[in-house]
C-alpha cells in the first residue's frame, strides 16, 4: 500500500475545490461554451478549466499516484491499475449547463482498488463534502464542520430514498418494496451520496450505469460516514474495472433503515 497522509492530502484540497466551485459558477453567469462529446454527453469550457485546476493540484500532491479523469484520456488505457485517483470534474453536467443546482465536483482517491478518501464540492448548494478515514466523514456548511455518521434524519417509520428518475424501472421499483421505501426522489448527481451520508435520505438503488468517476468519492465519504454499497447481489464494489463501467447498486445509510 502507498504510504502517504491521507488527512493531508484531503484537507490540502479543500481550498482547492471551493476555488473551483467559484471558478465554475462565474464561468456559468458569462455564459457557458458547450459542446457533445463522442459519446453523446454534453461538455463545456467549465468542466475542462475545473478539470484542470484539480488535475493540477493533485499533481503536485501525489505526483507519483496516476489520475483517471473523465475528461482525459490519460491512464484509461491502463489495465493494471490498483491506486489512483478518480477525477469528475463536473457530474450532472445537465444540470451546470441548464443552470441548475445539483452538479458537483468530485475527486476520489482508490487504494487497492477499494475508494479510500473522497472530496466532493457542490458549489451551488454552498456545500462540501470530504472523508479520509473510516470515521472521519465531514460536511464543511457555512464555515461550521459537522462530522457525518448516517444517523436518520427522515421521519421515523418512513424510508425515504434518492432516485435516478421518478419513473422507477420495475427491477429497481421491486428492491424498493423489498427494502420498504416509502418515497423516492430525484436526485442526478454524486449529491446522492452526501445526503445518504448526512442522513437526510435513507438509501439509492441503480441498475449498472454511469462510471466510476461518477461514484467512487461519494463511495468514500459514505462508505467512512458507516453506510453500505454493494451491487445486487450483495457484492462489494471495486474500482479499475474494464472501461471504468460501475455494477449495479444498492447505497444504504444503515442496514436498519
Amino acid at each position: 500500500m502507498i504510504d502517504i497522509n491521507l488527512k493531508k492530502i484531503v484537507e490540502d484540497l479543500i481550498d482547492t475545490f471551493l476555488y473551483a466551485g467559484e471558478v465554475a459558477l462565474n464561468l456559468r453567469k458569462k455564459g457557458l461554451i458547450k459542446k457533445i462529446k463522442s459519446d453523446n454527453t454534453p461538455v463545456s469550457n467549465g468542466d475542462i478549466e475545473v478539470n484542470n485546476l484539480i488535475i493540477e493540484k493533485l499533481l503536485k500532491l501525489t505526483p507519483n499516484i496516476p489520475i483517471v479523469s473523465e475528461e482525459t484520456s490519460y491512464n484509461k488505457s491502463n489495465k493494471e491499475l490498483r491506486d489512483f485517483w478518480l477525477v469528475d470534474p463536473i457530474d450532472g453536467t445537465y444540470d451546470y449547463i441548464n443552470d441548475l443546482e445539483e452538479f458537483t465536483i468530485n475527486a476520489g482517491l482508490i487504494i487497492n482498488k477499494k475508494p479510500v478518501a473522497g472530496i466532493i464540492n457542490a458549489p451551488s448548494k454552498q456545500r462540501m463534502f470530504y472523508s479520509f478515514n473510516k470515521g472521519s466523514s465531514f460536511e464543511l456548511r457555512n464555515e461550521k464542520l459537522i462530522n457525518l455518521n448516517c444517523s436518520k434524519k427522515t421521519d421515523k417509520g418512513s424510508v425515504k430514498f434518492v432516485s435516478y428518475s421518478k419513473k422507477l424501472k420495475p427491477e429497481i421499483e421491486k428492491i424498493h418494496n423489498k427494502l420498504g421505501v416509502t418515497e423516492h426522489v430525484k436526485m442526478k448527481s454524486s449529491l446522492k451520496f452526501c445526503v445518504i451520508a448526512t442522513g437526510e435520505y435513507d438509501g439509492y438503488v441503480a441498475e449498472p450505469r454511469a462510471c466510476e468517476w461518477d461514484i467512487a468519492a461519494g463511495h468514500a465519504i459514505l462508505v467512512n460516514a458507516g453506510g453500505s454499497i454493494t451491487d445486487f447481489n450483495g457484492n462489494n464494489i471495486l474500482y479499475g474495472k474494464k472501461d471504468f463501467k460501475n455494477p449495479s447498486l444498492i447505497i444504504k445509510r444503515n442496514n436498519n433503515l
